[in-house]
């Protein structure tokens, strides 16, 4: 069974830090294309930031750039979004995801991933 696991979310205060980690198991995603996203309530899901399976090229919304970083290591089939500077509006479940398309680098398009993790919450007290 394919399962892309994610940890690291809490409660935390505007302007903490925070990692995130997302890790597969039952089939390696190594040479893909990954991604975060992340949902508010009554919102719909959002595009976070991306990143190739080299790790070579990320892509990042324009709301969390500067802030936020995505990684990847492939040996632990794992890759992490660092979170810095903590807004209130940055409260939201936060997903991670795989694009299995041949040879795409990185994208924001939410329908091109096809496998998801379950997420993990983030809340943001000011």
């Amino acid at each position: 069974q394919v399962q892309l696991v994610e940890s690291g979310g809490g409660l935390v205060q505007a302007g903490d830090s925070l990692r995130l980690s997302c890790t597969a198991s039952g089939r390696t995603f190594s040479s893909n294309a990954m991604g975060w996203f992340r949902q508010a309530p009554g919102k719909e899901r959002e595009f976070v930031a991306a990143i190739s399976w080299s790790g070579s090229s990320t892509y990042y919304a324009d709301s969390v750039k500067g802030r936020f970083t995505i990684s990847r290591d492939n040996a632990k089939n794992t890759v992490y979004l660092q979170i810095n500077s903590l807004k209130p509006e940055d409260t939201a479940i936060y997903y991670c995801a795989a694009d299995t398309r041949y040879g795409v680098v990185a994208g924001p398009g939410l329908s091109n991933y096809n496998y998801w993790g379950q997420g993990t919450q983030v809340t943001v007290s000011s």
